[in-house]
């Protein structure tokens, strides 16, 4: 499974991409908004998203309302640099939008994906990549890893060739919040977990790990003072 990082925040990247692991950044409005960001300054924050993951895919998030809107605007953003994706939101104008930008060769992220049914019509737009979100179903009292399983395994179930331009999809677990969620959903065979890098932190971390890093550090310096 692959990690992407879920920020606009341009240290933070750095920061994830320097572990050596980075295989790509999620963005959305509300990310981007975090940033302090202005709206004249999102398609130029984009880019410079895009140049420090040259060659890792960026997801850039369509605001339009209407499929034209997308699709212009989508157009628009994949053309500022190669490795950017578009990302629309499971809806009948995102689903229109995916359909017409993927017949132009254009990269799209289907995001807010809640149910197996949304990712199989998804998919069948077009989508490049599905992103079902987990945490969000914890904040209701449902089983966010389980609706997540069945995404994984119905699009596991079928070809996706000629559907867009790389004939996969890829399965983006998003909204991950947890250690056991990139457990869980690597367990299951989702290809992408896209984590914040307060999360990210968390899955390097282990109690066990540091006690043993401080041992090790203690034993050294006995042998030096020996």
């Amino acid at each position: 499974m692959k990690f992407f990082i879920d920020t606009a925040n341009l240290d933070e990247i750095a920061e994830a991409k320097s572990w050596g692991c980075l295989a790509g950044v999620t963005t959305n409005p509300s990310l981007y908004a975090k940033t302090g960001g202005k709206l004249a300054d999102f398609e130029s924050y984009m880019l410079k998203i895009a140049e420090l993951c040259e060659g890792l895919p960026v997801s850039a998030e369509s605001t339009a309302a209407t499929a034209d809107g997308m699709v212009e605007e989508g157009l628009r953003l994949a053309a500022l640099a190669p490795n950017i994706v578009i990302k629309l939101p499971v809806c009948e104008a995102g689903l229109e939008a995916c359909r017409k930008l993927a017949d132009k060769g254009v990269r799209v992220n289907m995001t807010l994906v809640f149910s197996a049914p949304q990712a199989l019509l998804a998919a069948n737009a077009g989508a490049r990549y599905i992103s079902p979100f987990i945490g969000r179903f914890d904040d209701i009292s449902e089983d966010g890893v389980a609706q997540l399983a069945d995404v994984v395994t119905c699009i596991g179930n079928y070809d996706w060739s000629g559907k867009n331009v790389d004939d996969k999809v890829e399965i983006i677990a998003a909204s991950v919040r947890t250690p056991n969620h990139v457990t869980q959903a690597a367990l299951m065979g989702a290809d992408i977990a896209t984590v914040p890098l307060g999360a990210l932190k968390k899955c390097l971390r282990h109690p066990l790990t540091d006690r043993g890093i401080a041992s090790f550090e203690a034993d050294w310096k006995k042998v030096e003072q020996a």
